[in-house]
């Protein structure tokens, strides 16, 4: 199986706002970048959305190393989403989960792939996410045009 880095990263102008997402992915010495943008989004629904686009653009089961600054992703598909969906999408204090529609989508690609997750501290200078960042505000830039 291929082993693919994807290093993702989502921001938002305003929380509620405009939005963006970035992903670079790495395989051998190539690599691809990918963004995008939402015009009335939050921030983590942005973070999950770069989790989500780094693994659909994979077009063949994979490893993927997948580095995150956002403990929401990372703790949400590590540790709370199959209790969540074990409880019909309920939080421990009985309320609907926040982003359902993008978990959902998020666990479909885990699925597909073998992920291995991996949490950064964000804006501390590490590149690779410097450089996912830089594509969520290119991201909200062209939402912006």
């Amino acid at each position: 199986m291929k082993v693919v880095e994807a290093f993702t990263d989502g921001a938002c102008k305003g929380n509620p706002g405009p939005g963006g997402w970035g992903v670079l992915l790495r395989m051998d010495n190539q690599s691809r970048e990918i963004f995008g943008g939402d015009g009335a989004t939050t921030n983590n629904r942005m973070e999950l959305t770069a989790a989500i686009e780094a693994l659909a653009a994979l077009k063949e089961a994979c490893t993927v190393e997948l580095t995150t600054d956002s403990t929401y992703v990372k703790d949400g598909v590590t540790r709370w989403m199959e209790n969540w969906e074990r409880n019909g999408w309920r939080t421990a204090a009985k309320k609907p989960v926040k982003n359902q529609d993008l978990w959902q989508a998020l666990k479909a690609q885990v699925a597909r792939h073998e992920v291995n997750w991996h949490w950064v501290k964000g804006h501390s200078g590490h590149p690779e996410n410097e450089l996912a960042d830089m594509l969520a505000n290119k991201g909200i830039a062209e939402l912006q045009r």
